[in-house]
């Protein structure tokens, strides 16, 4: 019988790669520099608490686009911990491959599965995986979908933090899923 998921809380999920305003220098690719998290329980609606694990970059610089972006800078991620550990914590401080996961639309789902799979790292989560940014918009009843800033101004919110930093957006990502899922704010 396989394993059945944990529905007791959902890991929020947020990416931050390296980026340029244009094509990589030759010879780089976007690859994971920040994953940020929440975990929001699923009784209570609440965010638990966010978190923001730093990865250093293999195959890539931290461009001055990407610094401006995301605030990270080079010396940041140097000091982060390589893409298996950090796929590592999620996988077991987290229970990744047993609870649902979510992220504000399917970039960082597709982002983590590329690298997974390029670098023969295992893959951290389930199956199981909702997306935000298409959930926001259905409920909603926008024709399309809507950045997370825009999808929390209908709410009348704010970010809280930082935009384009990893556990700020999987903060606000989940302020926005619970509301969405439960109505609570």
């Amino acid at each position: 019988m396989p394993a059945r998921n944990l529905l007791d809380k959902i890991i929020v999920v947020d990416l931050e790669a390296t980026c340029w305003q244009v094509e990589p220098p030759p010879g780089e690719e976007s690859e994971i520099i920040e994953i940020g998290l929440c975990l929001l329980d699923v009784t209570s609606g609440h965010r638990e608490f966010k978190q923001s694990i730093l990865v250093r970059p293999e195959r890539s610089t931290v461009s001055a686009f990407c610094t401006r972006l995301t605030t990270l800078t080079a010396e940041d991620v140097a000091q982060g911990i390589s893409f298996a550990d950090a796929c590592n914590i999620l996988r077991q401080e987290c229970g990744g491959p047993k609870r649902v996961w979510a992220s504000y639309g399917d970039y960082d789902r597709r982002q983590l599965q590329r690298q997974c799979e390029e670098r023969g790292v295992p893959y951290p989560f389930g199956f199981t995986h909702i997306n935000i940014k298409n959930l926001a918009g259905l409920m909603l009843r926008l024709d399309h979908e809507v950045s997370l800033p825009q999808a929390l101004s209908y709410f009348g919110w704010e970010l809280e933090g930082t935009y384009h930093r990893g556990s700020d957006d999987a903060w606000n990502a989940a302020r926005l899923l619970s509301v969405l899922l439960w109505g609570r704010r």
